[in-house]
């Protein structure tokens, strides 16, 4: 999946414009990637294009906090929402949107390994496998 499939997929997930994509995106993954191992992390961004995979990569080993953070869902989309330049009314939705489309822009087994590392709650906020891009759970 190339760098705007995956904005554009969140900007119609989300319903939003595809700069407001392209930032809870980055604001997604970067949250992500204190959630999960660093190298599950690493192991996401080395299948997504440029210009995504640097959110999931932890930054310099002076600021790098080596194990993932434990927390839950509510607390993911509050942090999310905290990031700069995240209009916080659109974060519940953006994360949803671009966990849905991560799961398409990676290969099965390395999402599958991602989540395990998440709540079951997780789950909740994404379209069910083979949704329609765009639609949105009853």
């Amino acid at each position: 999946m190339e760098y705007e499939d995956f904005i554009n997929a969140v900007a119609t997930r989300a319903k939003v414009s595809t700069d407001q994509a392209a930032t809870l995106t980055g604001a997604t993954l970067q949250t992500l990637a204190d959630r999960i191992s660093a190298g599950q992390a690493e192991d996401l961004a080395y299948q997504l294009p440029d210009g995504l995979d640097d959110h999931l990569r932890k930054p310099p080993p002076h600021r790098r906090q080596e194990h993932a953070q434990s927390f839950g869902l509510d607390e993911f989309v509050r942090r999310v929402a905290d990031r700069p330049a995240v209009d916080r009314s659109l974060a519940a939705a953006g994360v949803g949107a671009v966990l849905t489309t991560l799961r398409e822009a990676v290969s099965r087994d390395e999402f599958e390994d991602a989540m395990a590392q998440l709540p079951k709650e997780f789950r909740q906020v994404m379209e069910p496998v083979g949704a329609g891009r765009g639609q949105r759970r009853g």
